[in-house]
């Protein structure tokens, strides 16, 4: 974790530790496998390849997310405000200030991506702007930034483009397969790469899952508690989810970064191992807890 007055929170470094060792694992198996299905020769060609979608995913994060939401870099000329509550919270939580970003959508919505603290961005939706007071807003960006200090983006990042970069090199390996179709053993070792590239895929979507409801309780609570303000928090959360709930569904769809917002964009109906995000019923009660806690007479 970055060094900031953010509460630590073993938990989420232990998960997002479990998560990179296994996707690592699960894909280096991937690509050994490759390498028989299309042929040792082949092998340079293949490590290259991986080596550059890894670099890819982790360098090119936070430019793939903003253009998915439609969002924008902002300056202090541009977004006083906004860059003013994101200026004092860096100063409280003593962390580098990220990028500030604002997305053009209507739906209410926030979210944290980039490769380190240094290359982050924070950014809003204008319906966020326009729905939340000055005190809500401020610990929705709370919670943003204590994503960015805890490095969860990144993880984040990496596990959900997981699973598509198992296609493309399946993809290759198909390639490889029918280039070597006279030799017997092809089309198994394609069938095995298939199957490989399909566990890739489905242990990263459960991963990403878990570690995404566990990464907003953190942020969460580490937000609240950086603002002793958790009751703006869970305000925040009931009008984002309200709108987000009345929002049509056809525009929900525009906001493809759903796992990186504060609040789920799409109207899944999801649960259990599915849902990215924690049920907002838990989340206002684990807020309400640190109410309690912090409203607690002290000595």
């Amino acid at each position: 974790m970055a060094s900031s007055r953010f509460i630590k929170d073993s938990g989420l470094t232990a998960r997002m530790t479990l998560t990179m060792f296994l996707l690592g694992g699960l894909f280096v198996g991937l690509v050994v496998v490759l390498i028989q299905v299309v042929g040792s020769g082949y092998a340079p060609l293949v490590a290259v390849i991986a080596i550059g979608m890894a670099f890819w995913q982790w360098w090119s994060s936070d430019k793939v997310a903003m253009r998915a939401m439609r969002a924008r870099e902002v300056s202090p000329e541009e977004a006083p405000e906004l860059h003013g509550m994101v200026d004092r919270l860096c100063a409280l939580a003593d962390m580098p200030k990220p990028r500030v970003g604002v997305a053009d959508m209507a739906v209410p919505n926030a979210f944290a991506t980039g490769r380190s603290p240094d290359r982050a961005v924070v950014c809003v939706t204008t319906g966020i702007l326009q729905t939340l007071d000055a005190e809500e807003l401020e610990a929705v960006l709370a919670h943003e930034l204590s994503h960015v200090a805890h490095r969860d983006v990144l993880v984040m990042t990496v596990a959900s483009s997981a699973g598509i970069a198992a296609g493309l090199l399946m993809r290759f390996a198909q390639f490889g397969g029918m280039g070597r179709r006279n030799n017997n053993g092809a089309l198994p070792a394609v069938l095995v790469a298939l199957l490989v590239s399909l566990v890739v895929y489905a242990v990263s979507f459960l991963l990403l899952r878990l570690l995404s409801r566990y990464r907003e309780l953190c942020a969460d609570r580490s937000g609240a508690y950086l603002t002793m303000k958790p009751a703006a928090l869970a305000s925040a959360l009931q009008k984002i989810s309200g709108e987000a709930a009345a929002t049509p569904q056809r525009d929900l769809r525009a906001n493809a970064a759903s796992a990186l917002c504060i609040v789920p964009a799409f109207r899944s109906g999801l649960s259990g191992l599915m849902a990215t995000h924690p049920p907002l019923q838990q989340r206002l009660e684990q807020l309400a807890r640190i109410q309690a806690e912090l409203s607690r007479p002290t000595g």
